[in-house]
């Protein structure tokens, strides 16, 4: 089969790129705006900032198995469409609530909340689309460019918020709602991909099938353990950062929106280098580093107001997204590597349920600890101390990510339908030679052990956690994302 050249990787591609990265740029106004509103329009408390925090990531747990289970036998592309157009429906209701003296603190958790639903059902699409649009060896090469684009939204995103929200109000959102419908058009330009799969056993074994598969794989285990820890802290850090710049520090919305944009810089730095650090330290050494790094650099932030504090928060979400992006490049091409077409649906679905999980309580508890602490120590201190404690929390996903890259050195990949045969009533999986719908050229197909991406190449299993933590840049990870 005759390649592409990695520069040209399709119009399929282009299309998704293109869609995903407007609409990246509109959810960094939301990400910016909506905590701004609490704090200056609702005159919210830390712990009404941490619940409406808690609603982007209340679905995953609520939500996150049964995705899986569901996206695996629905139209792929037409189900991206689908929550692209709930997700404008829900952002453009913040608005309108403004404008009819209806907005309130319930009503914006409503409002994150569905938007959190439907981007459960879109990111479970989302790490299918890729592979399905873009052949095997040029994964790492599409994967880069969607966290390059991301990070250049993230870059531009919280001036951008700021800017409109200065100029607009709450309004600004419209610029979000506008986004999401642009990638769904770009979504239906796209030809058909990702017809539905016909899956073997009942929706329960699929659904127990996806964490079966997640935790019997050794190095998915350990990338597990690592990206639970870091969501058990990390969104902390993130909840608290607004209440610390606004109400501790003083900072202004433009200063603010500023500083933060340095994360996506960040963040741009390390998607283009992530894949030279991983070549030569290996992908599973690269992801136990830059998971410690991520979270020690976040301490940065007690040097305000020691220092100036639009400086230190700069300089500290910079680093912070540096090596976000760095775990971010390395994670979705390396766990698919370890996934066949016939399970990626619910072993994704699985995983974010798993990691993803624990980061409505981790912001919750930020937003509460900041409250109680308020009375004592004050709302500075209060912050502060909050974000040390959840940020070490964080760092402690440093210890099972170690054993990552010795166990990627010592066994070759195995093929996941080996796994997954024994588990569907006696069934034997499947070995799926050619990808189907959204799964990787061979089932499972063998990772290099220890050596990352070449240039265009599938990074070797070993990942971290694909979006294992909350975005630098003050708002959830896009799959990048997270990811975003």
């Amino acid at each position: 089969m005759k390649l592409r050249s990695p520069e040209q990787l399709g119009r399929a591609f282009n299309l998704f790129w293109f869609g995903k990265s407007v609409s990246n740029v509109g959810d960094r106004v939301t990400v910016f705006v909506v905590p701004t509103l609490m704090i200056f329009v609702l005159h919210a408390s830390a712990f009404q900032v941490g619940v409406v925090a808690m609603a982007q990531y209340l679905g995953i747990p609520l939500l996150g198995p049964v995705a899986g289970v569901l996206v695996d036998r629905w139209d792929k592309r037409r189900t991206l469409i689908a929550c692209d157009l709930v997700r404008l429906a829900a952002v453009a209701v913040i608005p309108v609530a403004y404008w009819l003296d209806l907005l309130s603190t319930p009503l914006l958790f409503c409002c994150v909340a569905a938007v959190s639903g439907a981007t459960i059902f879109f990111n479970v699409g989302y790490l299918v689309a890729v592979p399905a649009v873009v052949e095997q060896p040029h994964l790492v090469r599409a994967y880069s460019r969607l966290e390059g684009s991301g990070s250049v939204a993230e870059v531009s995103g919280p001036s951008i918020a700021a800017a409109l929200y200065a100029a607009l109000g709450a309004a600004s959102l419209l610029v979000d709602a506008a986004s999401y419908l642009v990638s769904a058009v770009c979504f239906r330009w796209m030809r058909p991909w990702g017809q539905p799969t016909v899956a073997q056993g009942s929706v329960w074994q699929r659904l127990t099938l996806g964490f079966r598969l997640n935790w019997q794989d050794p190095v998915l285990r350990r990338v597990v353990l690592a990206a639970v820890t870091l969501n058990s802290g990390g969104p902390v850090f993130v909840t608290v950062m607004p209440v610390l710049a606004y109400r501790g520090l003083g900072v202004t919305v433009g200063v603010y929106g500023a500083a933060m944009s340095t994360a996506a810089v960040g963040a741009l730095l390390g998607a283009l280098v992530a894949p030279k650090i991983g070549e030569r330290l290996g992908i599973g050494r690269t992801l136990a580093w830059a998971l410690l790094l991520h979270c020690l650099v976040g301490l940065g932030v007690l040097a305000a107001p020691a220092l100036p504090s639009g400086l230190v928060i700069a300089a500290t979400m910079g680093c912070y997204g540096f090596f976000m992006s760095c775990i971010n490049v390395c994670s979705a091409p390396a766990r698919q590597s370890r996934m066949s077409a016939q399970h990626q649906g619910v072993m994704h679905a699985a995983f974010r349920t798993a990691t993803w999980g624990v980061i409505p309580l981790a912001a919750l508890a930020g937003g509460l600890a900041v409250s109680l602490l308020t009375g004592p120590l004050g709302v500075l201190d209060a912050a502060r101390w909050t974000m040390v404690g959840g940020t070490l929390l964080a760092a402690c996903s440093f210890l099972p990510a170690l054993g990552i890259q010795s166990r990627m050195d010592a066994d070759l990949p195995k093929a996941v339908d080996r796994i997954a045969g024994p588990a569907q009533d006696g069934g034997s999986a499947q070995a799926d030679g050619a990808a189907e719908a959204g799964g990787p050229a061979e089932a499972g197909g063998p990772a290099e052990a220890g050596g990352p991406a070449e240039a265009g190449g599938p990074a070797e299993a070993g990942g971290p956690a694909e979006g294992a933590g909350p975005a630098g840049a003050g708002g959830p990870a896009e799959p990048a994302e997270v990811v975003k």
